[in-house]
């Protein structure tokens, strides 16, 4: 009888040391980032571990590595697949590598300002989100990552001045460089850490990059001129493994959702200014703006409308682009 005691006892202690282990468990999650700390993305990377934490009563801390400690978009990809970190930030092109369909978005002029921008992602962030789960991987939170505009020696107003020139491509960007390629552009793969000397030495003439990178890398001070048009958006993504986000207690989800959803709106803001600072940074400093007339506009869109059939199935995703298209079309019939 003692015995049966003593066996009842060390049972009952083990029940409730195991749920006092369970209850009192964290989990930290460590989240990776190319972006440096001291930007809009790295002060929301912050928010966010900060307000999760708080959300979850300290169950569950992110432990962010800011400034491509943990390397490239590749580097990331690849430690996400195979568990050292749990999750990280991408941009468009390191969405593209989970599902190619997300660079759709960023197909030139499909999408022509912020408004629209919104209206594309929320008709198809569901699908986007699907396809990208089915992958192994959750998005957490979308984000704005500015527009793609071109910037050059000369100053550039239709398609044919541009084709001319010699134009830099990041070479990890393979399926912006194919489309580009597919439209009649002279293309020439120069990592943007060594676009400044190439620009000084000739080997390239003009840049499609982000004003916020061409401020950062200081290129206005030769490729000063910017179109005025915007070529296309880029989106940036939060994303963690699944295997990660069904670690994340089931009463939790719904207010982390919540809060990553408002973080968007911050996030997206800051983006947005951010840009309109750097641009008028630069002008300060000699960046011109050659101002597109509606008439040269149209030449722009007809010039890549007409060269679309090439780029589907190999840079875009025709299923997608159809659906935004349309999306937009009646949006701009309703005007």
């Amino acid at each position: 009888m003692k015995h049966m005691t003593r066996i009842a006892l060390c049972a009952a202690f083990f029940v409730v040391f195991a749920a006092s282990a369970a209850f009192g468990q964290k989990l930290t999650l460590k989240i990776a980032s190319i972006a440096p700390e001291n930007t809009p993305w790295g002060a929301a990377l912050n928010k966010l571990a900060s307000e999760w934490k708080t959300l979850t009563n300290g169950e569950i801390e992110l432990k962010v590595y800011h400034n491509g400690i943990a390397g490239s978009e590749a580097d990331m990809l690849r430690k996400l697949k195979l568990g050292q970190i749990q999750g990280a930030v991408f941009t468009s092109f390191g969405l593209n590598e989970i599902s190619p369909e997300v660079l759709t978005l960023s197909c030139p002029f499909l999408i022509r300002d912020n408004a629209e921008l919104d209206l594309a992602l929320a008709g198809v962030r569901g699908d986007l989100e699907g396809k990208i789960e089915a992958k192994g991987f959750k998005i957490v939170a979308w984000s704005k990552a500015g527009w793609v505009r071109f910037f050059s020696k000369e100053p550039v107003f239709l398609p044919a001045q541009l084709k001319v020139q010699k134009l830099a491509t990041d070479p990890n960007d393979m399926a912006l460089m194919q489309a580009f390629k597919s439209l009649g552009y002279q293309l020439v793969p120069i990592p943007m850490g060594d676009t400044l000397m190439a620009l000084n030495s000739g080997m390239v003439e003009a840049i499609y990059a982000s004003p916020l990178a061409v401020g950062g890398f200081q290129l206005f001070g030769i490729a000063k001129n910017m179109a005025s048009l915007k070529l296309a958006p880029f989106l940036g993504g939060i994303v963690l493994s699944n295997k990660t986000w069904s670690r994340i207690p089931e009463k939790y989800r719904t207010q982390i959702v919540e809060s990553n959803r408002r973080l968007e709106k911050e996030l997206d803001a800051s983006i947005l200014k951010l840009e309109d600072d750097a641009i008028s940074t630069m002008s300060t400093y000699g960046l011109v703006t050659n101002q597109i007339t509606p008439a040269q506009l149209k030449i722009w869109h007809e010039d890549v409308e007409r060269g679309l059939p090439l780029v589907f199935g190999t840079s875009f995703d025709k299923v997608t682009y159809e659906k935004v298209n349309n999306i937009l079309k009646k949006s701009r019939a309703a005007k």
